[in-house]
C-alpha cells in the first residue's frame, strides 16, 4: 500500500528491534512527511496547540493538540481521554487518512496487524521542551502499541524498563523516524531528552511527534 499511495518514497533505511514488541523504522516516515505536515497544519487550525497543565500544577514544556475518535488532555483535575475539546461541547477533528494509514502502516510492519487507532496526540517541541520519563497508563487497551512518528529537529528518546529506575536506552530519532512498542514491551518508561536549536527545512525550529493510540 504504501508504495501504491506514495511512489516516490524512499525505501526506510532500516528496521531496529528495541525489544520484543518494540521496533525503531528509520526514515519511515520521510516520503510523506509534506503530507503529514500539511495535515497536522489542518488539524491545529481548528485546535491549536496548547501547553497542558498537569495535575500537580506544573504547566508542560511541550504543546499539544490532538485529532481522532478522542483527544489527550490533562489538568488539575488529572489525565485523561475526552470525546469533546475542553471548555466545549465540540468534537476533536477527525484523524486525516494520511495519519491514519501511516500509523497502521508502521503497526503491521511491527507485527501488530490489527491496529486500529482511536487517538493521535500531536505534541509540539520547541528547543528546551522535554518530556519525562512516564508510562502511557490512560488507556484501556494496554497490550496495542503506541506508534510514534518523528518530524523536524531531531530528538533522543529514552526507552527504558519497567520500571522508572531502570535506567534507559537513549536512542536519537531523525526527522520520519518512527517507533512502535507494544504487547511485552507496552508499559516500559519512556520520555524524551530536551531539544536542542536548529533549523529544518520543513519545520523550522522546532519537531513535531505523532502518537497514535488504541484507548477502548
Amino acid at each position: 500500500m504504501t508504495g501504491e499511495l506514495f511512489p516516490d518514497a524512499p525505501t526506510p533505511v532500516g528496521d531496529e528491534v528495541l525489544a520484543p514488541g518494540a521496533m525503531l523504522l528509520r526514515g519511515y516516515a520521510v516520503g510523506r512527511a509534506e503530507a503529514l505536515v500539511a495535515a497536522v497544519e489542518e488539524v491545529q487550525s481548528r485546535v491549536p496547540f496548547v501547553h497542558l497543565v498537569t495535575p500537580g500544577g506544573h504547566t508542560m514544556s511541550v504543546a499539544m493538540t490532538n485529532c481522532g475518535r478522542v483527544g489527550w488532555v490533562s489538568d488539575r483535575r488529572g489525565y485523561r481521554y475526552a470525546a469533546t475539546r475542553p471548555g466545549t461541547d465540540q468534537p476533536w477533528p477527525d484523524m486525516p487518512d494520511v495519519l491514519r494509514e501511516l500509523a497502521e502502516e508502521a503497526a503491521r510492519r511491527s507485527g501488530f496487524p490489527d491496529f486500529d487507532p482511536d487517538a493521535c496526540l500531536i505534541n509540539r517541541y520547541e528547543p528546551g521542551a522535554r518530556m519525562s520519563l512516564h508510562q502511557d497508563r490512560d488507556e484501556n487497551d494496554r497490550q496495542a502499541p503506541i506508534v510514534s512518528v518523528s518530524l523536524g529537529l531531531p530528538a533522543v528518546f529514552q526507552f527504558g524498563g519497567f520500571q522508572r529506575s531502570d535506567r534507559p536506552a537513549r536512542i536519537p530519532l531523525a526527522h520520519g523516524d518512527v517507533v512502535v512498542w507494544g504487547g511485552p514491551s507496552r508499559m516500559r518508561f519512556h520520555g524524551v531528552l530536551a531539544v536542542k536549536p536548529g533549523d529544518h527545512p520543513l519545520l523550522g525550529n522546532c519537531r513535531i511527534n505523532l502518537t497514535f493510540r488504541k484507548v477502548f
